[in-house]
């Protein structure tokens, strides 16, 4: 199959411009003035498909690189399947995503591994691929470590926090570190002071605070802070690269910018829901079903952070300066019903997690709309960035000859409406953005090459989507 897509303005970080778009099989074949010939051949009458994209941008899929699809936490397991929260993703404009295995203390990391992508394999419906998540550090995990590079799986995460299911302690965090610094991968970084949020979640709870507001009140910025610190100076001690995960707080960000200045590989990640949403949301939300429980929607780690406080308009900026590099959503979606409500009494009990696959692309060029970031930056933070930090760049993350045919026509004049029976396909009975008015319109997604979404239908099907072998990061130095 040949598809032309014209008149778009073609965006990719580096600039925009008035462009047509070849897609020859599953790659972008040439992009080229409008109207062009190609060996004197009238490109539009020697296509299978034209797509006239007049008025509209045309853009690089959208990467989505922290995901939770099935993911096993809290005795419950993250609503979306690969099947339902991929599907999900393309209606959103995201036709790439990296999700995480999970190692819990004791298993074989390979073994997990296999069982994640058999997990996936058959049934997503656009690319994926996989970081590692690593609890405790052994010296199987470290042999796995170079395994695994091998399988394109080339970045490992870590927590600082949740003692008993995923927490690692400072030694074995300096183990895969070292790892990491001899075979090239990064580091990721769950980045809270999990000793101290546990001492005051207890209190809390002992005190009879037991709303989900209390949630975010016993995960401190002070806490994510100190952690990210930390995870800075082990980094430093090391020379592992280090990419922080859900950056919540402007104090981490300013620990990440002076160790950047300092000229070390230090990247972080923020999310949509610490760019719109906080803490004060969170304490008003009030239903006539959930009380004061209805806060529970909001509940994920690291927390809402204050508005008051500035932490969303530093995040903005944070987004324009490049101290933070690009925007995930840590998609770790939960029904209210049957999910959240297990900790209805005990906010501790409340998974944690906030389903955002699908508004990613969307919540962030409103930021275009709004004047917090450039047309351009949407396109770097969103898919670029993505896939230079993850190894998947020149396939994925830009508009080009060779790259994969994952191209989004996005229409500047077009408007969503975000909730659930609105513009919802993710397998959740809420959204975290109910109500949320988007100046633009994800019109069509191709994912290599094959229309998925357009006029608003589905047209993709489970198992369109393939792993993503990737390499090593091309940020480092």
């Amino acid at each position: 199959m040949k598809t032309l897509i014209k008149n778009g303005t073609v965006v990719n970080s580096t600039g925009t411009a008035t462009a047509d778009v070849l897609i020859d099989g599953d790659t972008i074949a040439a992009v080229l003035a409008p109207g062009s010939t190609l060996l004197g051949f009238d490109i539009e009458r020697n296509v299978d498909t034209v797509i006239d994209a007049a008025g509209k941008y045309v853009i690089p899929g959208g990467i989505d690189a922290h995901t939770h699809m099935q993911m096993p936490f809290g005795g419950t397991e993250a609503s979306d399947t690969f099947e339902t929260g991929t599907r999900a993703a393309a209606w959103g404009g995201t036709t790439s995503i990296v999700d995480f295995v999970v190692q819990y203390a004791g298993e074989n990391v390979l073994d997990q591994y296999a069982a994640w992508q058999d997990k996936a394999r058959g049934e997503c419906a656009i690319d994926y691929g996989f970081h590692q998540i690593l609890s405790d550090v052994q010296d199987s995990s470290l042999v796995a470590m170079d395994e695994l590079v091998k399988e394109g799986v080339s970045s490992f995460k870590l927590f600082m926090a949740y003692k008993g299911v995923f927490l690692s302690d400072d030694g074995q965090i300096v183990k895969a570190m070292q790892k990491a610094s001899s075979n090239g991968s990064m580091i990721m970084m769950h980045a809270e002071n999990g000793s101290v949020i546990d001492l005051l979640v207890q209190q809390a709870i002992a005190a009879g605070n037991t709303s989900p507001y209390n949630h975010g009140l016993t995960r401190p910025w002070q806490a994510e802070e100190e952690a990210t610190h930390r995870a800075i100076m082990l980094a430093n001690l090391t020379g592992a690269p280090l990419y922080v995960v859900h950056v919540s707080a402007k104090q981490a960000v300013e620990q990440i910018a002076v160790a950047r200045d300092r000229g070390q590989n230090v990247f972080g990640e923020t999310c949509p829901q610490y760019l719109y949403l906080s803490l004060e949301d969170q304490l008003g939300a009030q239903s006539d079903e959930w009380g004061s429980f209805e806060g529970a929607k909001w509940v994920c780690s690291t927390p809402l952070r204050s508005k008051a406080e500035g932490h969303q308009h530093h995040m903005w900026q944070s987004l324009r300066t490049n101290d933070i590099q690009m925007v995930s959503t840590d998609h770790c979606p939960f029904c209210m019903k049957g999910q959240k409500d297990m900790g209805l009494t005990d906010f501790s009990k409340i998974p944690n997690g906030i389903g955002s696959v699908e508004h990613r692309m969307d919540l962030l060029y409103q930021g275009v709309v709004d004047k917090q970031i450039s047309l351009e930056r949407w396109v770097e933070v969103t898919s670029t960035t993505p896939a230079r930090m993850f190894g998947m760049y020149g396939q994925k993350g830009v508009i080009q000859p060779g790259a994969d045919g994952d191209v989004v026509i996005y229409d500047p004049n077009g408007h969503t409406s975000i909730g659930v029976g609105k513009t919802h396909h993710m397998n959740m009975d809420y959204s975290a953005y109910e109500g949320f008015e988007i100046d633009g319109h994800v019109d069509t997604v191709l994912s290599r090459g094959k229309v998925v979404i357009d006029d608003n239908q589905y047209l993709g099907a489970k198992g369109d989507g393939k792993y993503i072998k990737r390499g090593l990061s091309q940020y480092l130095i």
